[in-house]
């Protein structure tokens, strides 16, 4: 049984509990983030932990407790917990009140809750090797999709809609521009160069994106950061999403027409190995 954290206890997770009144579970009102595990290791910890910071700031709340901290919680779990390929899950909501609308007082506790959970061969995946397919949807989400809340329904539906109509994945769009997946940043690569949504209020700030980007242009890969239409994707020569748990995943078909030759590519295989040593030399 896996042992998890609940302000500030670590307890074995049938035992866990959080109030009905808590406004993560009323309104949603609540921020998460997830680090993978490699090898037992955390990987782009500071830059999960900086993104935290501001996806709180940005819904008026602050950190509950200070980095080192944090730190030592994700490593007392993924050991207790044995995690050598998987993730932690970390949540923090506004804390538990009588239901309302309005922000319950500036000092009602928040609550702050922590999982592992293994996944054997996440750096050997299956769909990386394969190819994903995604089909396209419309981007029904809130305008703030920059803050990583938990309000996560129409991303479940699309994945849910994508999986019903045979495919791995969904990316949404919006003004016939494809902003991101449901639970990842997308990329396409014409010619030499790869293409990837400009950062703005309309996406995730994603922490792989950030990584994978950096490597790119120190592979001396050209990038640019702009819109792409759903027909240049699929006229693209590859096209790939990045994620904390994915790292980099080729997409070799969007509505059911190939990707360039309908395999992966060698752009996103070579930015999936870049990027997976580059995470196990610098994991904590």
């Amino acid at each position: 049984m896996r042992t998890v954290y609940v302000n500030g206890d670590y307890l074995p997770e049938d035992q866990a509990q959080v109030s009905i009144f808590d406004r993560g579970f009323l309104m949603a009102d609540a921020v998460y983030e997830v680090t993978s595990v490699l090898d037992g290791k955390l990987l782009d910890f500071d830059g999960h932990c900086a993104r935290l910071e501001r996806s709180l700031g940005e819904l008026g709340m602050t950190m509950p407790v200070t980095r080192d901290e944090l730190l030592d919680i994700h490593r007392r779990l993924v050991a207790e917990n044995a995690v050598e390929e998987g993730g932690v899950y970390l949540q923090i909501t506004r804390g538990a009140a009588d239901r309302d609308f309005v922000f319950p007082a500036d000092d009602t506790p928040q609550t702050m809750v922590l999982f592992t959970q293994s996944k054997p061969g996440l750096a050997d995946s299956p769909l990386a090797a394969r190819g994903m397919s995604v089909v396209t949807l419309p981007d029904l989400r809130w305008g703030r999709r920059d803050i990583k809340t938990v309000q996560l329904l129409y991303p479940s539906m699309a994945k849910m809609e994508a999986k019903a109509k045979g495919a791995d994945d969904a990316w949404m769009v919006e003004d016939g521009h494809v902003t991101e997946g449901s639970s990842n940043n997308a990329y396409i690569v014409t010619g030499d160069t790869i293409v990837t949504r400009h950062l703005g209020t309309e996406i995730l700030h994603g922490i792989t994106r950030a990584a994978v980007l950096r490597l790119a242009r120190e592979a001396q890969m050209k990038v640019e950061e702009r819109p792409f239409s759903v027909e240049e994707a699929a006229e693209a020569d590859e096209a790939f999403v990045t994620s904390a748990s994915t790292f980099v995943t080729p997409v070799v078909a969007i509505d059911g027409r190939k990707v360039g030759t309908g395999e992966p590519g060698p752009t996103a295989k070579r930015l999936r190995e870049i990027y997976l040593d580059e995470s196990r030399r610098t994991a904590i």
